[in-house]
């Protein structure tokens, strides 16, 4: 696949030259066309080392308007970064709708020096290849223009680069001992480099494998493919994505009007085993803590079913330097111009922590699409989605961990009416919330529909009877113990 490079025919000088400007005045006047239309472009530069990969960055963005675009470079990642999923930091750096985010080096780099250096097995290069081939689909079938572009020279011209560089004091620190071993490896390398662009190259995420022997000729084929593939964009940016059949291994669960809701527990035996139990989870977290083991916590319920009374005993057993609970509210602008999961990739904790979600992801098919806030498409779409995502993070071995808060809706109505004649609880009623109730209905059919698309053998739900509050606590504290003990008998 590399060799492509020699099949296309280099425009003389001036052609050069000319094609350049028009190329650069057409991608300036794109990005008003593209802030019009919401129409996110990430562009990925990869290649060998010295290829010219950051000046040609530099000369594709100079006519660009700074205030629309980002350009990263992607280091090795850290420690910190490394207690985190593998995608986390790319998906953090996805555009806004109507920008462009440049990143010099990324998710290829990344995994070709892991397996180049034994970091990974043959087994942990396939996970993180079905990972990939995931997070561009996703991006692609949210709207997102992604273009990868590989930047190739041969063996000799890398080497004159690397030794012209490093001949100069002011140039020399931009030569690093791996661009060193690279070139001494290079048959090695291009092997690596080959598998991975013919494993990760997709119709809707090509590579584009650039000659960069000449820098001219090089920012030539990056701007006028960028051009060209931002006008097929814009036209084909309404049209409906096909949806993909779900490939992931669920278990069978009852419909909500199936569960019985006259569970509860006595107040005094309530007491001794919530004691007895946060007792136990203390002890777990330190354990998961010292094994790296993250923990996600994912609760959805009905209005008014006791969520926060849940949440609250559940984290009275944890170390409040290991947790963070993430309340989630509607959108703020600068999420919504986002993948609709970027705003929860970002809250994903490190190894050994918690992170416990009062409402989730699910919002997309249950409020988002009840209330008319995304297209069917894209609600359709987001089961499987979902799926992926939190196939994920158990893939990276955290404990998922998803609660269903219910209660029936006699029970809601009493305490709704308890809120707005108690001064005291009157914030925690709203019109809203009056107004979801209306159509209990339906939302009762699209969380049956949720449940039984989403309940993996991975990250099943679990559905907390909480007609009784304190049956409710218990039960998900026995849950969450379980799931940590079982990790940690397996870890």
């Amino acid at each position: 696949m590399i060799d492509t490079w020699n099949s296309l025919p280099k425009p003389d000088s001036e052609e050069i030259r000319q094609r350049l400007e028009t190329a650069h005045s057409r991608l300036f006047a794109q990005q008003m066309q593209m802030k019009e239309n919401r129409l996110p472009v990430l562009v990925l530069f990869e290649g060998w080392g010295a290829a010219g990969k950051g000046t040609i960055l530099g000369k594709v963005i100079r006519n660009l308007d700074p205030r629309f675009f980002t350009a990263v470079s992607m280091h090795d990642p850290t420690e910190d970064e490394r207690r985190k999923p593998f995608l986390s930091r790319y998906f953090t750096q996805i555009p806004e709708a109507g920008h462009f985010e440049f990143l010099d080096s990324g998710w290829m780099s990344e995994i070709i020096k892991d397996r180049l250096f034994g970091l990974l097995s043959a087994k942990e290069y396939k996970n993180r290849i079905g990972s990939v081939r995931r997070f561009e689909r996703s991006l692609t079938d949210n709207g997102y223009l992604v273009l990868k572009f590989f930047f190739h020279i041969p063996k000799k011209e890398q080497k004159k680069r690397l030794q012209l560089l490093l001949s100069n004091p002011h140039t020399a620190w931009q030569v690093d001992d791996y661009d060193l071993w690279e070139n001494k490896h290079y048959s090695k390398c291009r092997d690596a480099f080959d598998t991975f662009l013919e494993d990760t190259s997709s119709s809707s995420a090509p590579w584009y494998v650039l000659d960069a022997r000449s820098r001219k000729w090089a920012e030539l084929q990056v701007v006028e493919t960028l051009v060209t593939a931002i006008d097929i964009a814009l036209k084909n940016h309404a049209l409906t994505v096909p949806l993909i059949q779900n490939i992931f291994p669920l278990q069978k669960m009852p419909k909500l009007a199936e569960i019985d809701l006259d569970k509860t527990i006595e107040p005094e035996a309530y007491k001794e085993e919530l004691k007895r139990l946060q007792a136990r989870l203390r002890t777990l977290h330190n354990q998961a803590y010292l094994r790296d083991i993250p923990i996600v916590i994912a609760y959805e319920g009905w209005d008014a079913a006791g969520k926060g009374g849940n949440i609250k005993r559940l984290t009275a057993a944890l170390d409040p330097r290991g947790y963070e609970v993430h309340p989630i509210a509607s959108p703020q602008p600068f999420e919504k111009s986002r993948h609709h999961l970027w705003r929860f990739w970002t809250r994903l904790p490190k190894t050994g922590h918690f992170a416990i979600f009062d409402r989730t992801w699910y919002g997309r098919v249950m409020v988002e699409r009840l209330e008319g806030f995304c297209s069917e498409n894209d609600w359709q779409r987001a089961y499987n989605e979902i799926n992926e995502f939190e196939k994920e993070l158990t893939d990276w071995g955290a404990i998922v961990i998803k609660f269903w808060v219910h209660i029936d809706k006699d029970t809601q109505l009493a305490r709704f009416t308890d809120r707005q004649n108690n001064p005291e609880k009157q914030w925690k009623i709203t019109d809203e919330d009056w107004r979801n109730r209306e159509k209990w209905d339906a939302y009762e059919s699209a969380i049956d529909e949720m449940i039984a698309k989403t309940s993996t053998t991975y990250a099943p739900w679990y559905i907390l009877e909480s007609n009784d509050k304190r049956y409710a606590r218990i039960k998900a504290l026995k849950v969450v113990i379980a799931a940590l003990e079982d990790a940690l008998g397996n870890a």
